[in-house]
């Protein structure tokens, strides 16, 4: 059975409050990310800690710089699990 409008229109809404948002990621990317910030904000502490560790052998500033272009992928995903989990509280898979 397909989500009303209505439901459509409160899970965005939900997404649009709850969800990450970009100016805060890129934010903690441009004055954090040596701390690999942006990656504990968008959910990924796992490969945060690999970045800082990478760091030690210079692989971890590329990875900083490749990350700007990932950001944008990475809050989709997240915003994504949101819906999902919004989704299966109404009771929808």
């Amino acid at each position: 059975m397909p989500l009303s409008t209505n439901e459509q229109l409160l899970i965005e809404t939900r997404v649009g409050n709850d969800g990450k948002s970009p100016l805060i990621a890129y934010l903690l990317w441009f004055f954090l990310g040596i701390f690999s910030a942006h990656r504990f904000y968008l959910g990924r502490p796992g490969t945060a800690i690999l970045q800082i560790l990478s760091y030690f052998i210079l692989i971890g500033f590329l990875w900083w710089v490749i990350d700007f272009f990932l950001v944008p992928g990475m809050i989709r995903q997240e915003n994504d699990r949101l819906r999902w989990r919004l989704k299966n509280e109404l009771g929808y898979s």
